[in-house]
């Protein structure tokens, strides 16, 4: 799942001479907290809300109403700016994208194309869109989580049972953290089984592989073993 598919589109930017309020009033209007900054064509910087606020709180306290608005009318973008910005290739997996923001500790970044050029935001948010798609969660269902043996064919036994009782899997996601050695952690989401059916799965299931949880969204049910 690449970038390009899940980033932003349409993106609002800030010039670097425009004011302190022309960017707060254009986050304001548009619902967003992040404006990549554009000077003759080319991104200088990007500035946030909360390089907004940081750049007022200091003298909120000190200065008249009237005072604190001439302040801002006269403060440019680039002088609050966060300069030479951490940015994400459009081709970069979401999981690539993740990665940087965590490490940067970072909401969002703009996204740039091959020659450089602007061409979208990718935030938390959307990540949070792409966790949400991947996990099916939206199809509600039943999720279970296993700890199986890390050797071929061990997630295929589990997603065989399923379907003898006529589940559909939404998805099935596995990873090796926080797990005994020679072992992964397995998460199915699935629906489709008849409710008679389920204890006749779920008692199958944990024959197969060691239970670690499951979350019956139908019925608001959650077993933790």
């Amino acid at each position: 799942m690449l970038v390009k598919d899940w980033m932003s589109k349409g993106v609002i930017t800030a010039d670097a001479n425009d004011s302190m309020q022309d960017a707060m009033q254009r986050m304001k209007e548009k619902g967003i907290s992040m404006l990549p900054v554009i000077k003759k064509g080319k991104l200088v910087g990007v500035v946030t809300d909360r390089d907004l606020k940081r750049a007022s709180a200091s003298d909120a306290t000190t200065l008249e109403v009237h005072e604190l608005l001439f302040l801002i009318t006269k403060i440019k973008v680039q002088d609050i700016m966060t300069r030479n910005p951490i940015t994400i290739p459009f081709d970069f997996t979401v999981e690539e994208a993740a990665e940087v923001l965590l490490e940067k500790n970072i909401s969002g970044a703009p996204v740039m194309d091959e020659k450089g050029k602007v061409i979208g935001i990718i935030t938390k948010n959307d990540l949070f869109r792409v966790l949400i798609s991947l996990t099916g969660v939206g199809k509600r269902g039943i999720q279970f989580a296993f700890e199986v043996e890390d050797r071929p064919g061990s997630i295929r036994e589990l997603a065989d049972v399923i379907r003898r009782y006529g589940g559909r899997m939404v998805s099935i996601l596995s990873t090796y953290e926080n797990v005994r050695e020679g072992y992964r952690k397995v998460f199915i989401r699935m629906y489709g089984v008849e409710r008679e059916q389920l204890p006749k799965l779920e008692k199958e299931l944990g024959e197969t592989a060691k239970y670690l949880y499951l979350v019956d969204h139908r019925e608001n049910r959650r077993e933790i073993f």
